[in-house]
């Protein structure tokens, strides 16, 4: 045996089945069968909101009001479902420079048709 293995260091392979054995486990996170039904009662809330609103008629308030709904609907189904909530801090900034471009073109095509 080589002396850092008698030190109790990892040698590599025994790191790689530590990391395989995390995988198998799931990384580590049970997620509640409740906290999936609140998700889901959020979402049914949230879409039953959604479509009282397209019956109100508020005018050019009505989409940006539908919109936000959705973006919030986007974003449980997302960051609980897709278990975002648990992945890595790159992952997540990742996450969030694709909503800034997409935030970017959507502000510029509105404010376009806006101004037509």
């Amino acid at each position: 045996m080589s002396e850092k293995t008698q030190t109790g260091e990892l040698t590599a392979s025994q790191a790689h089945s530590a990391h395989d054995e995390e995988h198998a486990q799931g990384h580590g996170h049970q997620v509640s069968y409740g906290t999936y039904f609140m998700v889901w009662l959020g979402l049914v809330a949230l879409t039953a909101i959604t479509v009282t609103i397209a019956g109100i008629h508020l005018g050019s308030l009505t989409l940006i009001t539908a919109m936000l709904i959705a973006s919030v609907k986007t974003a449980l189904v997302g960051y609980h479902f897709m278990h975002i909530k648990y992945d890595n801090a790159i992952i997540k900034i990742f996450i969030l420079v694709c909503l800034v471009i997409f935030l970017t073109f959507w502000i510029l095509t509105f404010s376009d048709l806006s101004f037509r």
